[in-house]
Formats: structure tokens, C-alpha cells, sequence
């Protein structure tokens, strides 16, 4: 192994790629100091030109793999590689599962610095590609351009037309403001590819203004198509405004419209199709106006027996048959009784909630988003189930002693925060309610250790289950299940 500049870039020849950090990089040593690399396999060599460099580690990119591992297999999806998701496709999909619950125990010892059993064998998903049931894309008048695009064989640089510059696909890792155009993606089933070409071809052919992501000008701005397990799709049309705080002119309205039109005769498969306006400088769609432009107002997606109704802006986990494990793995783990009473906290759209909420004698949902209680209310009252209470509002703000003695002290707390994790005041308004169990259900390993951490003080941990819900990503989801100090 040895450095070299070239042109001001430290190269570093000959890298041993030795296992997968946390993010999902390739992680190395180079004179005692970690390296970083993406896109790589443990027992690749590799050349890699640095990109930072700081006191404790080191990040690079390769330039080249002088010697490919012997786990390493050919990625499914064209873009790999530039597009930022799936960046474990190169890795088998038992090493994927391997390392995910490898990453689990690191982050519980040395970041939660916790005492936990054996980790149950991670639960794969039985699909690794076509899971998903929900994509959204970012159109752009200005797509990402490859290098050998760029210029003419003669050495000068190409003009591009509109038509040529027009893309709609996803953004290019740590540069929002690029986007890939996406010929194809393996992640939700036909005809999501067919829906996405249809809408880009449709609009070129007219002429519709794609977004412009320097200026948040322009027509049209994201693309979202929803499915189910039996063959329903939504699809929602965000559209922009020429100024920021402005209104799509009625021109605009119905040139979209047409296109909505024009796509439901072509797929017959969609039940459902929105506009929906945002003016805004980000992409968020809190506060944008929804317009319903065809079909159904919402789709429906089945859980055991229950059905859950999904709108355009409802939450609902994109891997449904993993989400019913998950769930299942949940109910498991409380292992409730009739006279329990249950608080789901981040219930989001209530599906835990309402997947317990015939074993125990009431259960207590409460969520941040206003209009995921009003979806959950509403699942609640489809499926005939009346012993549920949701509640809106910042958890840190609700949750109190007051809350508690209003509505019953919980035997059981289920915990399914965002990534962040949890508030240290949730976290002691949690400990003084003193229920039984905790299930701590995460997306995100890390902040699950820090918050486990403080939990720990009073409870115990007594199993930690897996679940992969993404495949071909360093994301992971797992289960804990606390039970209180005697």
C-alpha cells in the first residue's frame, strides 16, 4: 500500500476493505487511522483518492478496484452506483442481513453501552426487489450530466435543448440539487416504471416546465406513486409556482390535469390521482394544498384482518409484508392481556395501535402529525374498533403526569419514534408512568442504543429482534422489548 499525489489529490493505492461501518461504507485502517469508503465490499482492494481527512479518521472514494472480494456480486440496477439508494447491491443478500445485525450489537456496546442477550437472527425479507410501495421522484430542468456527455468529440462543450435537459428521477447523494434521470428502478412493481416514463415523455412531448431546483420555479416538482398488495395505485403530482408563495395560473391547472387524464386512460391500474401545490422553498408537504383529481380518495392496503386506509400524505411502511412481522413480532413481545391498558407513542396512521387494540382493555395513541391522527381515527372507525384514542401534539408536551392520570397509567409503552429517537423528557416521563414493559421499535440502531441507555436505569432488556425492511441499505429495523426492575 502506498500514497501518492496527483494534481493536489492524495491517492492511497492498494486499500484493504475490512468490514461495513455503521452508514453502510467500506471501513479500513491506514496507519492507524479508520478509513471510510462507499461503495464497497468487504475484501475489496481498492484505490482510493482521500476526500477529507480529520484528526481521528479519513474519507475517500475509489478510483479503482485493483482485486473485486470474492463476496462481491454484479449489481441488479443500471444506476448503481450514482444513484444514492441501494449501495449494498453488491453484497449478497445473506452478508446484507450478517452485517445489519452486526451493526446492531456494535451500536448497543459502544454507544448505549448496554447489557443485552443473544440478538435474535435478523428476519429477512422474503422480496429484495419490487418491495416497496411507495417511490417518489424529483423532476428537473437541469438533469445531472455524465462527463462523457458533457463535450463534443473535438474538445468543445455541447449545448443541450430543454428536451435534453429535462429529467425526472432522484437526487444525486450530497448534491440535492442534482438529479438523476432514472430509466429504470427495481424497488416498486410494474407499472411504476411505465407510470414514471409515461409522465416524463408526456411532459416533454408538451412542453410542461420541469422544476427548477436553483430557483424553485417551475410546473412540474415531484412525482409519488403509492401501491398496494393487491394492485391498487395512487399517484400524486406536486407542482411548484413561479414565485415562491405564488398560485399555479389556470392554464398551469389544466395542463395538469390533462397529463392526469391522459395517464389514467393509459393505466387503467390507477384508482387514485392528486395534485398537490407547493410554493414553498422545500419539498415538505405539510400545509400544501391537496386537489383531487380522479378516482378514489384514498387507497386501501391489508393487514391481517384489518384494513388501513393510505391518502396521499398518510404514513404507512413501504415494505407491507415485512410491516406485518414487524407488527406481528410487536404483539408478540407485549404478549398482552384483556385488562391492559396500552399506550402507543409515535403511532403515526395507528397501525400498532390497532393491531393490539382487540387483546387489551384501551389503548392510548399519540402522534406529532395532525393529519396521521385523522387517518388513524379513521382506520379506527373502519375496522370497527372502539377502544382507541388518538391524540396530536409534540410528545414532550403531551405526555405527562397529567395525561397519565387522565387516561390510565400504562401496563405497556410502545416506542416507534422517528430516527431521532426520543426527547430525554419523554424518556423520564416514561420511567415515572413505570409500565411493566417497553416495546422500543427503531429505525435507527444508534439513537435506540442512546435512549436505551436511560431506560436502562429502571428496566432490563430481555430480547432484541431484527427486522430488515430495506433491503440492499445499511437500514435497519429492531425490536427490544424492556421489562421493569423489580
Amino acid at each position: 500500500m502506498s500514497r501518492k499525489r496527483n494534481k493536489e489529490r492524495i491517492v492511497i493505492k492498494n486499500v484493504n476493505i475490512e468490514a461495513v461501518a455503521a452508514e453502510g461504507n467500506g471501513l479500513a485502517h491506514i496507519d492507524g487511522k479508520v478509513l471510510f469508503v462507499p461503495k464497497c465490499v468487504p475484501g475489496d482492494i481498492v484505490d482510493v483518492v482521500l476526500t477529507r481527512s480529520r484528526k481521528g479518521f479519513m474519507q475517500g472514494n475509489v478510483i479503482n478496484i485493483v482485486k473485486e472480494s470474492p463476496i462481491r456480486q454484479k449489481p441488479f440496477c443500471p444506476h448503481y452506483g450514482v444513484c444514492g439508494g441501494c449501495t449494498w447491491q453488491a453484497l449478497p443478500y445473506d452478508k446484507q442481513l450478517e452485517f445489519k445485525q452486526q451493526q446492531i450489537a456494535d451500536q448497543f456496546t459502544r454507544i448505549g453501552h448496554l447489557n443485552f442477550p443473544s440478538i435474535s437472527p435478523i428476519l429477512g425479507s422474503e422480496r429484495i426487489i419490487d418491495y416497496r410501495n411507495k417511490l417518489e421522484f424529483t423532476f428537473s430542468d437541469r438533469r445531472w450530466l455524465f462527463s462523457e456527455e458533457r463535450f463534443n468529440q473535438d474538445g468543445t462543450e455541447k449545448i443541450f435543448t430543454e428536451e435534453e435537459l429535462a429529467g425526472l428521477g432522484f437526487h444525486i447523494p450530497q448534491k440535492f440539487s442534482k438529479i438523476l434521470d432514472i430509466s429504470e428502478c427495481r424497488l416498486q412493481k410494474e407499472p411504476s416504471n411505465a407510470i414514471r416514463m409515461f409522465v416524463r415523455r408526456y411532459a416533454v412531448e408538451h412542453r410542461l416546465k420541469f422544476f427548477d431546483l436553483y430557483n424553485h420555479t417551475g410546473l412540474l416538482r415531484n412525482l409519488m406513486i403509492r401501491s398496494t398488495e393487491d394492485g391498487q395505485f395512487m399517484v400524486n403530482l406536486v407542482i411548484g409556482t413561479q414565485e415562491i408563495g405564488g398560485s399555479p395560473t389556470a392554464e398551469e391547472k389544466k395542463s395538469v390535469q390533462d397529463l392526469l387524464t391522459a395517464l389514467c386512460a393509459a393505466f387503467p391500474q390507477i384508482t387514485s390521482t392528486y395534485i398537490i401545490v407547493n410554493n414553498k422553498a422545500n419539498d415538505s408537504y405539510d400545509g400544501c394544498k391537496l386537489l383531487h383529481h380522479s378516482g378514489a380518495k384514498f387507497i386501501t392496503e391489508k393487514m391481517g384482518d384489518l384494513t388501513f386506509r393510505i391518502g396521499p400524505k398518510s404514513f404507512y411502511q413501504t415494505n407491507a409484508p415485512q410491516a406485518y412481522r414487524l407488527y406481528s413480532t410487536v404483539c408478540n413481545f407485549a404478549n398482552p392481556n384483556k385488562e391492559d391498558i396500552l399506550y402507543d407513542l409515535y403511532t403515526g396512521t395507528g397501525t400498532i395501535a390497532l393491531f393490539l387494540a382487540r387483546k387489551v382493555r384501551k389503548v392510548i395513541g399519540i402522534e406529532y402529525v395532525e393529519e396521521a391522527v385523522e387517518d388513524a381515527k379513521k382506520n379506527a372507525a373502519d375496522n370497527g374498533i372502539t377502544n382507541v384514542d388518538f391524540f396530536a401534539g409534540d410528545m414532550k408536551n403531551i405526555l405527562n403526569q397529567d395525561f397519565i392520570r387522565a387516561h390510565g397509567r400504562p401496563n405497556t409503552i410502545i416506542l416507534d419514534p422517528p430516527r431521532a429517537g426520543i426527547h430525554p423528557s419523554v424518556a423520564q416521563v416514561i420511567i415515572e408512568a413505570s409500565p411493566t414493559k417497553i416495546v422500543y421499535v427503531s429505525c435507527n440502531p444508534a439513537s435506540q442504543a442512546r435512549d436505551l441507555e436511560i431506560l436502562c436505569s429502571h428496566y432490563s432488556i430481555q430480547k432484541v429482534q431484527p427486522v430488515d425492511m430495506f433491503p440492499h441499505t445499511q437500514h435497519v429495523e429492531n425490536i427490544v422489548i424492556l421489562q421493569r426492575h423489580d
